[in-house]
C-alpha cells in the first residue's frame, strides 16, 4: 500500500455522495489507510432528493417516501448507522392499491404480481380488463419467448407477452411511473431486466412468476415465524421520522470537517498523465485530489467535465431527464368522505388527469398524521406532462383538488398544502441506455481516478442509488491503495 496521503473529492451530496463518503470513511478506518475525503455540495441542505418536512404533527415527504425492502442496500445501511429501532414498514391491514378506469377507482386484482395475473378467479371478476383483453393475455402462456437479445422498450415487450390492455392499465400506470417515464420509450433490460429473465427462462411471465411464487413459499413455510432480533419487513420501508433521519444519520457519522455545503463547482480539470484532479469552485477556490466521485446529475457532470473528455461529455448529455412534483394536502378525519382504504391510486395516461399517482400516506404509514387528520401526496409531471410542474402553487394545488374531487369525491378544504418541485431531477433510460453505459465505462478508462455514480446509470431509487455510491467509494479506494 502507498503509504502517502491520499485524496478523494466527491461531488453531489445526496443519498449517493453521502453513501460514497460514508463508506469510503469507514475503509479508511477499517484498514488504517491514509485516505481521506472532502463533499462538496452546492446546495445549502445535504439529502438531495430525500426531504422531509415536519409541521404540527404532519410527517411530509417531498420526494421518495419509502425504500423498496427486496433491494437490501438501504435496510443494510439503516442497520449500519444504529437506525433499526426507527424502521417501519407499511399497514398490513390496508394493502389495496387501485387502478383509474374510465374515472373510477377500481382495485388491482389479487395475484397480481408487477403486472403478471397468478390467480384466475380475481383476474376473471375484474373489471379492469375487457374479456378480450383478459383472453390476450392468458396467450401470454403460449406465445414463444423471443429468440434475439437486443434491446425492447418496456411497453412493446408487455404488448408482444400479454396484449395492449396490459400496456396501458398495468404497465403504463405502474411500472413505468417509478421511472417518471414512457412506456414506450423506457429501456427493459434497463429498468426491468426481470421480466426478460422470465421469458428466456419459463417461456412465460404467468408461468414464471407461478414459479417464483412457489419458489417463495418453500423459501418461507408456513407457521415460521420472525426469528429474533431480526427487522419485520415488508415490501415498502421508511423510517418513523420520515427518509431525512436516514441523511441526518450519516452526517452525523462523517467528519464535519469534510462537508463543504453550499460550494458550487464549476469544473474539473484533468491532463493525461498527470495523477491529480483539479476542481475550482465558483468562488474561485481550487481543489485538488487523487480521485473524483462525482455523484451529481449527468448533465451537470458533463459540464463540470466540458474541457477534459468531450467524447464523455456528449454521452453524460444525452442522458435525458424530465421534472416532477409532488402535491401534499391533509384534511380533517371528521367529515372526511373517502375511507382512503389502500395504498393509493395510480392513473393511466388514457385517463387525461394532471395527477399520475396519489398515494394515502396516512393509511400506507400510520402517525405520518395527527389522529384526526388524513394525508395525502400527489404526484405531478413526468414524461410527456411536464408543463403543470411550471404552474403556479396555487394553480398546482387547484389542478391537483380538481383531480381528487373527480376522482375521490373530495369537496373539503385542505387544512395544509405542500408542494416540493423537482426539475430535471428525475432520469430516463430509454431503449439502448445500457449500451450508453457501456460507451461510458469504456472513456472512463482514459480518466484514471474518475468514478460516476447516482440515479442517471444503474438505478433509480434510494437502495440502488446508496449500492452504486458504496461501489464508487470502494472502486475509489481500491484505485487509490492497490499500486
Amino acid at each position: 500500500m502507498n503509504l502517502s496521503q491520499k485524496k478523494v473529492i466527491i461531488i453531489g451530496g445526496g443519498i449517493t455522495g453521502l453513501a460514497a463518503a460514508y463508506t469510503l470513511q469507514e475503509l479508511a478506518r477499517k484498514n488504517q489507510a491514509p485516505v481521506s475525503f472532502t463533499l462538496l455540495e452546492g446546495q445549502p441542505r445535504l439529502g438531495g432528493k430525500i426531504l422531509t418536512d415536519t409541521d404540527t404533527g404532519f410527517v411530509i415527504e417531498g420526494g421518495p417516501d419509502s425504500f423498496i425492502s427486496q433491494k437490501p442496500w438501504a435496510l443494510e445501511l439503516c442497520r449500519q448507522l444504529g437506525l433499526k429501532d426507527r424502521l417501519t414498514g407499511t399497514n398490513r391491514e390496508q394493502t389495496a392499491t387501485y387502478i383509474l378506469h374510465h374515472g373510477r377507482l377500481v382495485n388491482l386484482p389479487e395475484g397480481v404480481m408487477l403486472l403478471v395475473p397468478t390467480r384466475l378467479g380475481p383476474f376473471i371478476k375484474t373489471p379492469l380488463f375487457s374479456p378480450l383483453g383478459k383472453l390476450r393475455m392468458g396467450l401470454d402462456w403460449i406465445i414463444p419467448k423471443k429468440q434475439t437479445a437486443e434491446d425492447e422498450s418496456l411497453a412493446g415487450f408487455v404488448r408482444r407477452r400479454l396484449g395492449q390492455e396490459a400496456v396501458e392499465r398495468l404497465a403504463e400506470p405502474l411500472l413505468a411511473g417509478i421511472y417518471a417515464g414512457d412506456a414506450e420509450q423506457m429501456s427493459l433490460a434497463a429498468t426491468f431486466p426481470q421480466f426478460m429473465e422470465l421469458e428466456q427462462r419459463y417461456g412465460s411471465l404467468i408461468r414464471g412468476m407461478l414459479a417464483r411464487r412457489r419458489e417463495m413459499r418453500e423459501r418461507t413455510p408456513s407457521g415460521t415465524g420472525t426469528s429474533p432480533g431480526t427487522i419485520p419487513t415488508t415490501m415498502f420501508m421508511t423510517l418513523k421520522g420520515g427518509l431525512s433521519e436516514l441523511v441526518a444519520a450519516l452526517v452525523s457519522k462523517l467528519d464535519r470537517n469534510s462537508l463543504m455545503i453550499g460550494a458550487e463547482v464549476e469544473r474539473i480539470h484533468w491532463k493525461s498523465g498527470l495523477s491529480t484532479y483539479h476542481v475550482r469552485l465558483k468562488d474561485g477556490t481550487a481543489l485538488t485530489a487523487d480521485a473524483v466521485i462525482a455523484a451529481s446529475p449527468a448533465y451537470v457532470t458533463a459540464d463540470l467535465l466540458a474541457e477534459t473528455d468531450a467524447t464523455l461529455v456528449r454521452m453524460l448529455r444525452e442522458v435525458p431527464y424530465v421534472s416532477t412534483a409532488t402535491v401534499s394536502l391533509a384534511y380533517q378525519k371528521a367529515g372526511f368522505r373517502h375511507p382512503l382504504n389502500g395504498f393509493g391510486f395510480v392513473v393511466p395516461r388514457r385517463e387525461d388527469r394532471s395527477i399520475m399517482a396519489c398515494t394515502w400516506t396516512s393509511t400506507k404509514f400510520p402517525h405520518r398524521a395527527p389522529g384526526d387528520q388524513v394525508l395525502l401526496r400527489c404526484f405531478v409531471g413526468g414524461a410527456g406532462r411536464e408543463e403543470v410542474v411550471g404552474l403556479s402553487e396555487k394553480d398546482l394545488v387547484n389542478r391537483v383538488r380538481d383531480d381528487l374531487r373527480a376522482i375521490m369525491g373530495i369537496t373539503e378544504d385542505p387544512v395544509l398544502s405542500r408542494v416540493y418541485r423537482w426539475e430535471k431531477a428525475n432520469p430516463q433510460y430509454p431503449v439502448g441506455h445500457l449500451d450508453r453505459l457501456a460507451g461510458i465505462d469504456d472513456r472512463l478508462t482514459r480518466l484514471p481516478g474518475l468514478f460516476l455514480a447516482g440515479a442517471a446509470y444503474r438505478g433509480v431509487g434510494v437502495p440502488d442509488c446508496i449500492r452504486q455510491g458504496n461501489e464508487a467509494a470502494e472502486r475509489a479506494f481500491k484505485y487509490l491503495t492497490v499500486k
